[in-house]
């Protein structure tokens, strides 16, 4: 490892050390905390829509007890002030890779080492706790295999700060397929980022180990590389629709879902068809696809925080035109994705780009379509869903978790206002205040 890495490891390790006193909960002492008020200038009614000025919120343990303009204030109960700004439940991420960081993707699997990328995940999952996403779905380690369970453990158990976590262990891909290490040479035999399955039988198998590791979910790499060919969108697809609904069945049987990338036709409808509980991506969705998806409940997740960030930061002009050129495509056919009622869910594809700053995500829903209502609604409502922990966030409600932030401003005036959180608290925990 080289000396920069390795101070930059030992400096998250001294970090994490001196931040766990204030910000867990003490877990010797064995008394009941004191009942919390949060008071706020507003607060946003995410299910109405409707935004409740002044805005309070009373916190028993890890729970929300009450909520309104004015709640009880408990004896000995501890008041919050955060002063002209907005309450809302903790924003949700529905696609991060928290073991992915700024960088080539393909070499930092091959440089870094397994515990290395875990110690730099903890870090990963704390940026984007303090940026007010209480809850993610981490949507594959890209090689670290079951390394996210740890992660999702660590936290739960209260021994780091991060987000509340649904984990996949490695997503699943054909032989050749999507994120293997084809631009390697062959002889080399460079490992797959993803697991290999190319039969049902090899998928049933593969899916049953990563449940065995703590996988709370599957996903599958339903679509390879994206191209345009003679002008027109072309991408090939990995699994036809009865693999799909085999792993779908097979999900099922054990109380899991399964998410898939998939960018394109057909291997977006083979997908809807299978009925899987999101497609990341969605580049391109035909109008049977379309009409499948809002007729079976299935979320699209668009991802364009990701496509703008590789727009930006394109190596070469065509590289950049070409990225471009596919965010165009996107957001037109998210617009048809919106009439068409398909039921749609926040998630930003963050690691390729800095962790922390995926709030650009509700912004750019916002300005391919959807009004900053809806696109919260997506996040928090839907995002909970996604899940799988609906009545238990994405709402300021009475016994849901007490998962709340604040942030500057109006976000149904301005959106914006998300990537301003000055309040994060999660499970009756403050991890960030004014």
């Amino acid at each position: 490892m080289n000396k920069p890495r390795c101070f930059l490891i030992t400096l998250a390790v001294l970090f994490f050390a001196g931040t766990l006193a204030y910000s867990l909960p003490a877990q010797s002492t064995g008394a009941a905390e004191p009942a919390i008020v949060l008071h706020a200038a507003r607060l946003l009614d995410i299910e109405s829509g409707k935004i409740v000025s002044p805005g309070e919120v009373l916190v028993e343990g890890d729970r929300i007890a009450e909520v309104g303009t004015s709640v009880s204030h408990p004896a000995g109960a501890k008041i919050i002030d955060v002063g002209d700004r907005t309450l809302m439940p903790g924003m949700i991420d529905a696609h991060v890779h928290l073991f992915l960081h700024p960088g080539a993707e393909d070499m930092q699997t091959v440089r870094e080492s397994v515990p290395e990328r875990t110690i730099l995940a903890t870090l990963a999952a704390r940026a984007d706790l303090m940026a007010g996403f209480t809850a993610e779905r981490d949507m594959g380690t890209e090689g670290a295999g079951s390394a996210s369970t740890a992660v999702r453990n660590a936290i739960n158990e209260g021994l780091i700060p991060g987000p509340r976590l649904r984990v996949c262990a490695n997503a699943i891909s054909i032989l050749g397929g999507h994120e293997d290490a084809i631009a390697f040479n062959p002889a080399l035999h460079i490992p797959s980022n993803a697991d290999y399955a190319n039969t049902i039988d090899q998928l049933i198998e593969v899916m049953r180990e990563q449940v065995k590791e703590g996988a709370d979910f599957i996903k599958i790499y339903q679509t390879g590389r994206d191209q345009f060919i003679d002008g027109k969108f072309v991408t090939p697809f990995q699994y036809t629709e009865a693999q799909l609904a085999a792993a779908v069945k097979e999900a099922a049987r054990t109380g899991r879902f399964v998410a898939v990338h998939a960018t394109n036709e057909p291997g977006t409808l083979y997908a809807a068809e299978a009925g899987v509980h999101t497609i990341d991506h969605g580049f391109y969705l035909g109008d049977e696809t379309m009409r499948l998806m809002k007729e079976k409940g299935i979320f699209v997740v668009p991802t364009f925080a990701i496509q703008e960030y590789f727009a930006d930061h394109a190596a070469t002009p065509a590289a950049a035109a070409f990225e471009h050129r596919l965010l165009d495509l996107h957001a037109a056919n998210f617009r048809k994705a919106l009439a068409a009622g398909v039921p749609v869910a926040a998630g930003s594809d963050v690691g390729p780009f800095p962790h922390g700053t995926q709030a650009r995500e509700l912004e750019l829903m916002v300005k391919f379509g959807m009004t900053p209502l809806a696109a919260l609604q997506a996040d928090m409502l839907n995002g909970a869903k996604v899940l799988d922990w609906q009545g238990k966030v994405g709402d300021l409600k009475k016994g849901y978790f007490a998962d709340v932030i604040a942030v500057a401003g109006n976000p149904l005036d301005d959106i914006s206002a998300v990537e301003h959180v000055a309040f994060v608290m999660k499970g009756g925990v403050v991890y960030k205040r004014p």
